[in-house]
C-alpha cells in the first residue's frame, strides 16, 4: 500500500465504480493517481450482498443507468440474454447487472485498484489529508473523495422505549437481514415500513412459510421509480439548479422522492400473497409500544389494535446527515460548512468548501438532485467531478449550480 497518493476514494460501491470508469474514460493516465479503500477489498461487495440477501430479482433502474461511461454498454452486453431485461423499461436482472459490473471492472482494469482497509479517521492537514486505517497505519492524500453512501439508520422512537430484554434476532433492522439464512415456517412476522425493501422482505418471508403483517404509517404508494425519470435529465434539473435557496432545494428533493414506495410489480406480488391468506396490510398505522414477554412480541398500535408476533423487522430506511458521519467530524471542525437538514452545501464540483474533499451519494443531493443516492445520481456526480479531478484549476470556472 502506498504511503502517499494523489486521490483517495473512500468506499468501493456503485458511486465509486461509476466515478472511476468515467475518470479513466476522460484521462487514462489518471490510473496510477488514485486508490480505493474499502473493508471488503472488492468492488460493489455490499451492493451484491444486499441484492442477494433480499433475493431481489432485478433492479428498479432502467438499463441506461449503470457505471460505464457508454450509456448503451449494458444493452449491448445483454444482447445474448434478452430474457434478463424485465418489463416495462428493460430493468436489468440482478445476475445480468452483476456480470456487467464485473465486465466493467475487467475492461477498465480496476481489479487491483481497491485496497482492503477500513478508514476510521480523516485528518485534514495543510494541503492534504491523513487517512487513518483501523490497523493503525496512515496514508497521505492530496484529495479525498467520500463515496461511502454514508446514511444513518432510521429507528422508530418506540424501539428505544422497549423496557423488556429480547433476543437480538427478534427485532432487527432490514440492513441486518439475510433471507437466505432464515427458517421462518410458521413464524408471525411484523414488517414495519412502506418502501420497496419491506416488499422484498415480505415476499421472501411468505415464500418461507411465514405469516406476514406489513405495517406502514401511510397507505402504500405505488410508482415505477424512486423519483420521476425527469430528475435525471434537464426536464426537472434546470429548475432545480436555478433555485438559489438551499432550503427550497431540500424541499424539492423531499417532494420528488416522497418517501418509500412500491413498484407495480411488487404490489401485484403482495396482493397475491394477501389473497392467499399469507399477508395482511396495516396502512396508516403507527406503533405506540412493543414488549417482549419471553416468547413473542406484544405490539400495541396508536389506534388500539393489539397483535402478537414472533419477529419484528424494521424496513424504516435511512437518512443522510453529514453531522452524524464520524469520518467527517474533523472536516466540520476545520472547515465549517452550511448544512441544510443534514445535507452539506458543496461547491458546483461537489467539493467541501475551502478544501480538496469531495462528496458523492446522498449527501451531495443539494447539488446533484433527488437521485443523488441512485446510480443515475452517480453518473451526474461524475460529470461534475471528473473535469475538476483532471484539471483542478481550470474546472473552478464551471457554471453548474
Amino acid at each position: 500500500m502506498p504511503q502517499e497518493i494523489d486521490i483517495a476514494i473512500v468506499g468501493a460501491g456503485m458511486q465509486a465504480l461509476t466515478l472511476v470508469a468515467h475518470l479513466l474514460q476522460k484521462r487514462e493516465k489518471m490510473r496510477n493517481r488514485f486508490r480505493v479503500f474499502d473493508p471488503s477489498g472488492n468492488w460493489i461487495q455490499q451492493w451484491n450482498h444486499q441484492f442477494a440477501a433480499y433475493e431481489i430479482p432485478h433492479l428498479r433502474s432502467p438499463a441506461a443507468h449503470h457505471p460505464d461511461p457508454d450509456s448503451f454498454a449494458l444493452r449491448r452486453f445483454a444482447e445474448s440474454r434478452p430474457n434478463q431485461l424485465f418489463p416495462p423499461y428493460d430493468l436489468p436482472g440482478t445476475a445480468l447487472y452483476e456480470s456487467f459490473c464485473q465486465d466493467v471492472i475487467r475492461r477498465w482494469q480496476l481489479q487491483e485498484c481497491v485496497i482492503s482497509a477500513s478508514i476510521v479517521r480523516i485528518e485534514p492537514l495543510a494541503q492534504r489529508f491523513r487517512l487513518w486505517l483501523r490497523d493503525g497505519r496512515t496514508v497521505l492524500a492530496r484529495r479525498v473523495i467520500m463515496a461511502t453512501g454514508s446514511a444513518v439508520t432510521q429507528v422508530p422512537s418506540w424501539v428505544n422505549q422497549i423496557s423488556t430484554v429480547y433476543p437480538d434476532d427478534r427485532l432487527v433492522h432490514s440492513k441486518a437481514i439475510d433471507l437466505r439464512l432464515l427458517k421462518l415456517t410458521g413464524d408471525r412476522i411484523l414488517i414495519v415500513g412502506g418502501g420497496l425493501t419491506s416488499g422484498h422482505l415480505a415476499i421472501g418471508a411468505v415464500n418461507r412459510g411465514a405469516q406476514v403483517s406489513l405495517m406502514s404509517r401511510r397507505s402504500l404508494y405505488e410508482k415505477l421509480f424512486d423519483a420521476d425519470p425527469g430528475w435525471t435529465r434537464p426536464k426537472h434539473l434546470k429548475g432545480f439548479y436555478r433555485e438559489p435557496d438551499w432550503f427550497v432545494r431540500w424541499q424539492m428533493i423531499q417532494q420528488a422522492r416522497n418517501g418509500g414506495s412500491m413498484t407495480p410489480a411488487m404490489m401485484t406480488q403482495l396482493r397475491r400473497a394477501r389473497h392467499g391468506g399469507k399477508l395482511t396490510f396495516y396502512p396508516n398505522c403507527q406503533i405506540a409500544q412493543a414488549s417482549w414477554n419471553g416468547q413473542h412480541w406484544k405490539v400495541v398500535c396508536e389506534d388500539g389494535i393489539v397483535q402478537e408476533y414472533d419477529r419484528i423487522w424494521l424496513a424504516t430506511g435511512t437518512r443522510f446527515d453529514v453531522t452524524q458521519d464520524p469520518l467527517l467530524a474533523e472536516m466540520l471542525e476545520a472547515y465549517p460548512i452550511q448544512i441544510v437538514n443534514g445535507l452539506p452545501v458543496l461547491d458546483p464540483c461537489l467539493r467541501w468548501a475551502s478544501s480538496e474533499l469531495y462528496v458523492m451519494g446522498g449527501l451531495a443531493a443539494l447539488q446533484v438532485g433527488p437521485t443523488a443516492r441512485n446510480i443515475s445520481g452517480a453518473m451526474l456526480a461524475s460529470d461534475r467531478m471528473v473535469p475538476t479531478l483532471i484539471k483542478p484549476r481550470t474546472a473552478l470556472g464551471r457554471k453548474i449550480a
